[in-house]
């Protein structure tokens, strides 16, 4: 699995910073999480295929969140692109998209389905689900959480032990139990579960409990965090969180770490953003374009 922030400025961009999105590649296919301006260009820059983005996750209707859509599914028209496209929008608001895909009247000849998303689980791929979930901003927002499922492993130093080969694994599996050397063997007493991964994104927001309940564990937080504690009054007023309110819905959700992004275009320097945050919450690391995580 790997994460790379494409844009990582709020509302307007700036020389080092390009609009909101965020690309997960899992299993050779691509999910985007939200879809600012200039998000194919961000793509093209830092190695992403457009060719192979599955479903696009768009957290609100706020222009710095959605106007790249308009450019990147013409580029995939052209490109000759034939597989059907999901683009996931706040229930409500389906229309919007619906304008940046025919207000030109452009040819695209694959399918596109705009769906109104609502919180629970929104998509499901081969070993994995996207949930959304709700956020406190000005309009209808959504944010979301990208799981792997859980899956069973199989201790190998114990199957060794007991001589297990070839279809025996399939056939535990299945019944649950065997005979092996004269004695049943549970698939419990062989198998352990092995936790899925879990990537959480949430833009824009005030800090929410639903974000804590979403991000409970999660490997990877990803929080917008648009001022500092100095423009705190000014994060309330425009539902947005601060660097270090980000920094303490990642310390009561016990995430193992946190990514901070969408930083107002007022700081040329986000190193006291970051500062703030990490005496909250030591495992932050401040976003930056072109960032990579893998997990």
């Amino acid at each position: 699995m790997d994460i790379t922030l494409l844009g990582t400025s709020g509302s307007s961009p700036t020389k080092e910073r390009m609009m909101p999105s965020v690309a997960i590649t899992y299993e050779g296919e691509t999910f985007l999480f939200d879809c600012g301006e200039g998000t194919q260009m961000q793509m093209l820059k830092y190695g992403i295929n457009t060719s192979r983005i599955k479903a696009i996750f768009i957290t609100h209707a706020h222009g710095d969140h959605i106007i790249g859509i308009a450019g990147l599914v013409r580029s995939l028209a052209l490109n000759g692109r034939s597989e059907a496209l999901s683009i996931f929008i706040p229930k409500g608001y389906e229309r919007v998209i619906q304008g940046l895909l025919t207000f030109d009247k452009a040819i695209i000849c694959y399918r596109i389905n705009v769906i109104g998303a609502k919180p629970g689980k929104v998509y499901s791929g081969k070993g994995f689900h996207v949930r959304a979930f709700r956020l406190n901003h000005t309009i209808s927002t959504l944010g979301y959480a990208f799981k792997e499922e859980d899956r069973l492993r199989f201790d190998k130093d114990k199957t060794k032990k007991l001589g297990m080969k070839g279809t025996m694994f399939s056939e535990m599996l299945s019944k649950k139990k065997l005979h092996i050397k004269n004695k049943v063997v549970a698939l419990s007493s062989i198998t352990s579960i092995k936790k899925g991964r879990k990537v959480v994104y949430a833009s824009d927001t005030r800090p929410s409990t639903s974000t804590v309940s979403a991000a409970k564990d999660a490997d990877l937080l990803i929080h917008e965090s648009s001022y500092s504690d100095q423009q705190a009054n000014l994060a309330k007023e425009r539902k947005h969180s601060t660097a270090s309110e980000a920094a303490r819905i990642a310390y009561r959700s016990k995430a193992k770490g946190l990514v901070l992004t969408h930083f107002s275009a007022r700081y040329s320097d986000i190193s006291p953003l970051l500062a703030e945050a990490r005496k909250i919450f030591s495992a932050t690391t401040a976003g930056s374009d072109g960032y990579k995580i893998k997990l």
